[in-house]
């Protein structure tokens, strides 16, 4: 669902635990430096597609003091502005890097690589007061959300999702998108033929200024793919901005989310995307993340939106924690540090931005 992000938290703040003592917004002299952990008891706080229904209220309300306080910790554990990708000097051609999750293998800095690699972090100075971060789950189906994330000041996506069939739903802005290896194989067949390199060309083309993030060092077997990309990309001559993660930045955002007790595997596309959105967005909005394979009224949901997976696509042998993730981003939705939207849009409707800070 992103590739991507859907984690799950459960009601702690109905029962006086807290992810953040901030949702006890009646408490007394509430100190933003007290946070305690984030406290998950996956056992005992099961959400399924049954109770999130109430998700899509028009009660939510961003909470500023918390928002700030999470942006502050993440900060402690890596810096999103510089982690976001290496930069030019710090490698140079030739150079063997170790893979993050495959220590013992290592690929070398190919020249082509090198000459895409930013000279200064493409995030450097940014700040938006409210980004979208859009997730591929199916159900963004008929939801006629596009023009109001279209609406956002900075718009995410995952593993370069199509969007031009769907912009009804998903719109069509996009600021930045991440590119895994595997998407070359799953979604252009390898570029077997000419026909395929094409539609990649024409997909990479259509991001017109966008930062195009390819985690190309996280595990070995997309080398080959990466390299096909940047190969277009400098022939071609596309406009994009490309980014690529430091090898430090999975295992400091792991560390983060462990430090609150949420015991992730490997974060999620996703879950990386809206850790690093709250050190240059102020107010963050998430759609199409949905871990389950009914909607709330019980109707099936695609696993993408874009195609025809089934939900035995995510087995249990997974490297993520899908549905511990979701309930993490739901407690945090009620506790109004993000707003997760999980129903239909109203497509004249916009964000009513005067009135959602307090």
């Amino acid at each position: 669902i992103c590739g991507c992000l859907i984690l799950l938290l459960s009601e702690l703040c109905a029962n006086n635990l807290t992810l953040f003592p901030h949702c006890r917004k009646t408490a007394a002299h509430a100190d933003p430096t007290s946070l305690t952990r984030l406290s998950v008891d996956v056992n005992h706080h099961h959400t399924s597609y049954n109770n999130t229904e109430k998700l899509s209220s028009n009660s939510w309300t961003f909470n500023k003091t918390l928002s700030n306080f999470i942006r502050k910790n993440i900060l402690r554990f890596l810096d999103p502005e510089r982690d976001i990708s290496i930069l030019k000097g710090t490698l140079k051609p030739g150079d063997i890097i170790h893979y993050v999750f495959d220590r013992h293998s290592t690929t070398n800095i190919s020249e082509n690589l090198y000459r895409l690699l930013p000279t200064v972090s493409p995030m450097k100075n940014q700040h938006y007061r409210h980004c979208a971060i859009v997730g591929n789950s199916g159900i963004l189906l008929n939801s006629s959300c596009g023009p109001e994330i279209d609406s956002h000041d900075f718009v995410i996506r995952c593993n370069l999702a199509p969007v031009e069939d769907y912009f009804l739903d998903v719109g069509q802005r996009t600021n930045l998108v991440t590119m895994n290896p595997s998407v070359v194989q799953r979604a252009f067949m390898d570029l077997v033929s000419e026909e395929w390199r094409d539609r990649f060309l024409r997909r990479l083309q259509s991001l017109s200024g966008s930062v195009l993030w390819i985690p190309a060092f996280m595990a070995k077997g997309g080398e080959e793919r990466v390299e096909w990309a940047l190969r277009l990309i400098l022939l071609h001559t596309v406009d994009v901005r490309t980014a690529f993660p430091s090898l430090r930045l999975l295992h400091a955002v792991r560390g983060y989310w462990l430090t609150n007790n949420v015991h992730i595997k490997r974060p999620t596309t996703g879950l990386l995307m809206y850790t690093m959105a709250t050190r240059f967005c102020e107010e963050i909005h998430l759609y199409g993340f949905w871990p389950f394979p009914l909607d709330p009224q019980g109707k099936p949901v695609k696993y993408h939106y874009y195609d025809t997976l089934k939900y035995e696509y995510t087995s249990s042998s997974s490297p993520h924690t899908m549905p511990l993730e979701f309930r993490t981003l739901t407690t945090l939705h009620r506790q109004g540090a993000l707003r997760l939207h999980t129903g239909a849009c109203d497509a004249e409707r916009r964000p009513q931005r005067e009135l959602r800070s307090k």
